[in-house]
């Protein structure tokens, strides 16, 4: 058996990741023994970028993230705090010129052995399922009970066909402790406190032991983990033996504390080398990346994450301060206390000095309580939810995002390795002033201005990249048609990803729009996506994109015979017809487009509405509005005479759906194209008691269009129905009753309510004025009387 490295050359250096009570402790640790190599726990494809730490301009959370260029979505992040372990390792070595390297496995294997699983993952579920399927023919076929058992194996087989994961063996020892979970007990032991190499040692010595105890148990959860992790260590002890070979004296080796009782594992080095021999590659390549500290947390879905990125910082800050100058440095509780305050504050929320004495006493009387040597998280939670906020959750829960999270996003320097495409839209970034933050933001933009208009291109082009960097809500106020666009804007670290992603497309973010733009208008299946793609490719204002769009779209509508998508069409084109302008947009070929589609609509229109059922006619009815919305914001008189004559074929048609019959005769009274006579002519057509009753409920409901305001506020409307109501006799009204209902039923409470107290105003509005004018219902001696008393309490003047 192989010599296993000199304890005296080599030192562990078990952590937790993003553990400030590690990286303090890790700090003195390395000024002490003054290490002449250190290794850490990372991807070794990162060397090559690895001076970059030392840069002014690089700026904590960052990440390092490695892909395979072929496939950018196989992608595997590295993230690190200032309060990293990892993070102050790597500085401090570089500071010192030490030679420092990464001793992980190569994401090289790692990924290609990630695909490799995915792809057994992707044929494990069928072949199960084919399995299952057998058996159960099997069982068919004959009464075995054999074949029964087979069948309930093979099912078991597919609901437990994904992984489980063991929980968290810090568990044990917390149990031991007395603590709720292995986290709180972590978090007090080691994190909040700053030992030097001794805390090291106790660690070793509690994870070596709990490791070995559970033992194979600790593995059980995934045998692809397990064998993942058995060649990550594997690599681990082979880099520490290359490094004690190469004469180092002192070698400080910093990896996960779980890993501490395999690295120092009596394995033979050619058992290693076997283990090791012909794994799987990909070709990777790696580099910065600015994070954040909300992608630290747990709740983003990273799996070494923590709970309060925020109130970690707090920590390395305050012992690092502590450490420099231990009479003047406040108490951390004070410090922490003190920021809770400020924010409060700043909220216009209570928060005197005296709150602040208060909580700090609450907080390390709770500590004592506890046996603690001071406040932790916990009580200083408690005091302030006690003391501070009195109780109020709202409160507490901004103070959770703004401290306890933060909203921390880091930089790295501009000479760091990136695809074009991304310098491109970094270089647009600065050149617009738009900086990428982690915090969501609002954004108003003037499209009259050109920094503005800018921005807009920027941040829709983007998004035809698939980079949804910023959200757009809109304009302000109501009318689209106003020069201000608003955005919410908030960066993402993946937006990195992506962006290497859509590299594929162009080296510019331009050429790349264009690009991604042509390929999602070539696979469209329906024409309302082209519509809607016009209208992108403008509001990006992508030239070549717009015209290449247009003649697809163009020659799709050619071909196409479906008047459904040829009205789900309409919208999107008119909308870039009519407000196109604002952005300095030429619309004179989506004029053209539109006006073609209009035409081609309205000739399918009656046909489209006739033999179909109740679901399809409700879609319908929605298609048309919006088309007849689009045909009048286009306001072109042969388009829109050729949708009136559609209009009126559908209204007396007697094969179309009664919905539609409905609603197309209101559309053509509310136009003034038919008079009320002629609409009155109708609505006792399609009412008269020897009309089947659905079909007059539908009728109703078409022509009432769910709008109880206009009924409510057109008096011609009103009349209308007013007087057909009135008109008939007890036996129809009864029969009609369920009807009227039925469509009234669609109204809100209060519209019911304000239809039934006109309803009771005989003679409608000139009803209602009359009745104004007549005598208060009121005895105005007994209402005068409160009057003085009145005039004292607002200083009114007799």
């Amino acid at each position: 058996m192989s010599k296993v490295p000199e304890a005296s050359k080599v030192h562990y250096f078990g952590i937790r990741h993003h553990g400030p009570g590690c990286a303090r402790s890790l700090v003195r640790a390395f000024e002490q023994l003054q290490p002449d190599c250190v290794l850490v726990e990372g991807p070794p494809e990162a060397e090559g970028v690895l001076a970059a730490l030392l840069h002014e301009q690089m700026q904590p959370p960052v990440a390092l993230l490695s892909y395979c260029p072929d496939e950018p979505a196989r992608a595997v992040y590295h993230p690190f705090a200032v309060f990293s372990p990892e993070w102050q390792a790597l500085r401090w070595a570089l500071a010192q010129q030490v030679a420092v390297s990464f001793i992980d496995l190569p994401l090289t294997h790692q990924l290609a052995l990630a695909k490799a699983r995915e792809e057994e993952q992707a044929q494990a579920p069928a072949a199960a399922e084919e399995e299952a399927e057998a058996a159960a023919q099997a069982a068919e076929r004959t009464d075995d009970t054999d074949a029964a058992v087979e069948v309930d194996a093979a099912v078991e087989a597919v609901e437990t066909a994904e992984p489980h994961y063991r929980s968290d063996p810090l568990d044990w020892l917390a149990q031991a402790a007395g603590h709720a979970d292995g986290e709180s007990w972590w978090n007090h032991t080691v994190e909040e406190r700053g030992d030097g190499e001794a805390l090291f040692a106790a660690i070793a010595e509690a994870m070596t032991t709990l490791r070995a105890d559970l033992g194979a148990q600790a593995e059980e959860f995934c045998t692809y983990r397990a064998r993942r992790e058995l060649l990550r260590e594997a690599h681990m002890r082979q880099r520490i033996r290359e490094a004690v070979k190469k004469g180092h004296e002192r070698i400080a080796v910093v990896c996960g504390a779980w890993h501490l009782g395999g690295l120092q594992a009596k394995v033979k080095a050619s058992a290693d080398s076997t283990l090791l021999k012909g794994l799987p590659k990909l070709k990777v390549q790696s580099t910065w990346v600015p994070w954040t500290y909300r992608h630290l947390t747990r709740e983003s879905g990273y799996g070494a994450g923590i709970a309060a990125p925020g109130w970690y910082e707090h920590l390395w800050l305050s012992g690092m301060a502590q450490d420099a100058d231990p009479a003047t440095a406040p108490p951390r509780s004070v410090g922490w206390l003190a920021r809770v305050a400020q924010l409060m504050r700043a909220r216009d929320l209570d928060c005197s000095s005296a709150h602040l004495i208060e909580a700090v006493r609450l907080a390390d009387t709770l500590a004592a309580l506890r046996q603690r040597p001071q406040a932790g998280l916990e009580e200083l939670h408690e005091a302030t939810r006690t003391v501070l906020t009195m109780g109020d959750e709202a409160a507490l829960h901004f103070i959770r995002d703004a401290l306890l999270v933060g909203q921390r996003m880091g930089q790295v320097p501009p000479d760091v390795p990136t695809v074009p495409l991304q310098k491109d839209v970094e270089q647009q970034q600065k050149t617009l002033r738009l900086k990428p933050e982690a915090l969501d933001r609002t954004l108003d933009l003037d499209l009259r201005q050109p920094n503005d208009l800018a921005r807009s291109h920027l941040l829709h082009r983007l998004r035809l990249i698939r980079v949804p960097w910023g959200k757009s809500s809109g304009t302000s106020g109501s009318s689209k048609g106003t020069f201000h666009e608003i955005w919410r804007l908030q960066w993402q670290p993946e937006f990195v990803v992506a962006l290497i992603e859509a590299s594929q497309w162009g080296q510019t973010l331009e050429a790349a729009a264009t690009a991604a733009s042509l390929e999602r208008a070539q696979q469209a299946e329906h024409l309302r996506e082209l519509s809607e793609l016009v209208n992108q490719v403008l509001l990006a204002d992508l030239a070549p994109a717009v015209q290449a769009v247009t003649r697809i779209l163009e020659n799709r509508a050619a071909v196409s015979g479906d008047t459904l998508q040829l009205l789900e069409a309409l919208p999107p084109l008119a909308n870039v017809f009519r407000y196109g302008n604002v952005r300095q947009t030429d619309t004179g070929m989506v004029a053209h487009m539109l006006d073609s589609l209009i035409v081609r609509a309205a000739i399918g229109l009656p046909l489209a509405c006739s033999g179909i059922d109740d679901d399809s006619a409700s879609s319908l009815r929605t298609m048309l509005l919006a088309a007849h919305s689009a045909v009048a914001l286009r306001d072109a008189q042969e388009q829109t005479q050729a949708w009136q004559r559609a209009l009126r074929l559908v209204a007396e048609s007697s094969t179309a759906h009664a919905l539609l019959q409905g609603l197309a005769t209101r559309l053509l009274l509310d136009e003034g194209l038919w008079q009320a006579t002629e609409a009155a002519q109708a609505l006792s057509l399609h009412l008269s008691s020897g009309v089947e009753p659905l079909q007059a409920a539908a009728w109703l409901e078409g022509f009432l269009n769910r709008n109880a305001m206009v009924l409510l506020h057109d008096q011609q409307l009103w009349q209308l129905v007013n007087d057909w109501l009135c008109s008939l006799g007890e036996a129809h009204f009864t029969h009609i009753l369920p009807l009227v209902r039925r469509t009234f039923a669609a109204f809100s409470a209060s519209e019911r309510r304000d239809l039934g107290q006109r309803a009771r105003q005989a003679g409608g509005p000139a009803a209602a004025a009359a009745s104004a004018n007549a005598a208060p219902l009121w005895d105005e001696a007994l209402a005068a009387l409160p009057v003085p008393f009145l005039r004292t309490i607002l200083g009114v003047a007799p």
